[in-house]
């Protein structure tokens, strides 16, 4: 293996693009980028600032100029892909969901443990130095017993009826969409920064359009365009959230509010610098670079405060992780496979709930 990891991307769209700008901030190098025909990954190597094109993604899995293999590609191609890099002994980052049905997450979550290769799925928020500044006051028992877990993760990308994407068809983007592309993101914060694990939900699914025109003729539309889920934990809390790539105006407000018998933290992703600290006698902001940060929130905090740290900085630490990782460094809180599969496993609860307008009991 080279001394700079080399990176071969599966797909160039916006977040191929985000994964080799990461891939160079953690010292690596794009060897090879490849798209869906060998033309468009000429264009995509010369975009993604690559060493060279492949012809295939066969070609670019099992080149010996390629140390990790990175899938961007729509969902419906990631579990083929993933079992491609794996059989070719190759540390894999796979976007999610990492497959649309649980059985695929939970095979490829199996393959990744008895290989034992470095594998990864970009739940980045984890990597604001914040959120992880209210995970060690939930650790250290300040926040108190957490009673109280609810937020929102609110887009605006689809509100429109003209607006339409690849997501929005079941076959491609999985059965679905609000929860399964942005619900689980909300879900992983929300177990990664308090410890809990939701045990029971309910569920309701909402389509705004039966149909959307944005190619110029109709189509219908097989998932949802928001959600609200209620939940239970296994410590006993309580929780709610609220789902949406309808809501216009919200850009990409993941926001939560974890409310214990001491404190209240909330996060705001579109205010990430300042976590929000609510008790009976007083509250109080406390800003990225505070002198009382925990270890893990300093090692994330690259910049000076008072210089915005974003979703791009969050990504590189995400990928920064991953290459440690590969040269045998682990670094606490990076998410895997195992981490897909649970989303995958959520998300079919969340299907389930919805379905049979009950509630359901959430595997393990």
């Amino acid at each position: 293996m080279a001394d700079r990891l080399r990176a071969g991307i599966v797909g160039a769209g916006f977040i191929g693009q985000v994964h080799a700008r990461a891939v160079r901030a953690a010292g690596g190098v794009v060897s090879l980028v490849a798209d869906a025909t060998p033309d468009l990954a000429i264009t995509a190597a010369k975009r993604l600032q690559a060493e060279r094109p492949a012809d295939s993604i066969e070609e670019l899995v099992r080149s010996d100029d390629v140390d990790v293999v990175h899938i961007c590609v729509p969902n419906s191609m990631h579990v083929a892909v993933a079992e491609m890099a794996l059989a070719a002994n190759k540390p894999v980052i796979c976007e999610k969901p990492l497959a649309t049905t649980v059985e695929d997450a939970t095979r490829l979550a199996a393959l990744a443990e008895t290989s034992q290769l470095m594998t990864g799925v970009p739940f980045i928020y984890r990597y604001y130095p914040t959120v992880r500044d209210a995970r060690s006051r939930v650790d250290s028992g300040e926040a108190g017993d957490l009673r109280l877990l609810h937020g929102s993760y609110l887009q605006d990308w689809l509100s429109s009826q003209r607006d339409t994407d690849w997501r929005v068809d079941p076959a491609v983007g999985g059965a679905s969409r609000a929860f399964g592309d942005i619900g689980v993101h909300w879900c992983d914060l929300l177990e990664f920064t308090t410890g809990h694990r939701i045990t029971r939900l309910s569920a309701k699914l909402v389509t705004a359009y039966a149909e959307r025109d944005g190619e110029g003729s109709a189509k219908g539309v097989g998932t949802e365009d928001a959600a609200t889920v209620m939940f239970e934990t296994d410590q006993g809390a309580a929780g709610s959230v609220v789902l949406s790539q309808v809501s216009p105006g919200r850009k990409n407000r993941l926001w939560f509010s974890f409310d214990g018998s001491k404190e209240s933290l909330s996060f705001d992703q579109e205010n990430p610098d300042s976590l929000w600290i609510g008790a009976r006698s007083e509250n109080r902001t406390v800003m990225r670079g505070s002198t009382s940060m925990s270890p893990e929130a300093a090692r994330l905090s690259i910049l000076p405060a008072g210089h915005p740290q974003g979703y791009q900085d969050c990504f590189n630490a995400f990928i920064g992780d991953c290459y440690a990782a590969v040269a045998g460094e682990e670094h606490e809180g990076r998410p895997t496979f195992e981490d897909g599969r649970r989303a995958s496993v959520l998300t079919q609860a969340v299907l389930d709930a919805d379905a049979t307008s009950s509630w359901v009991e959430v595997a393990r």
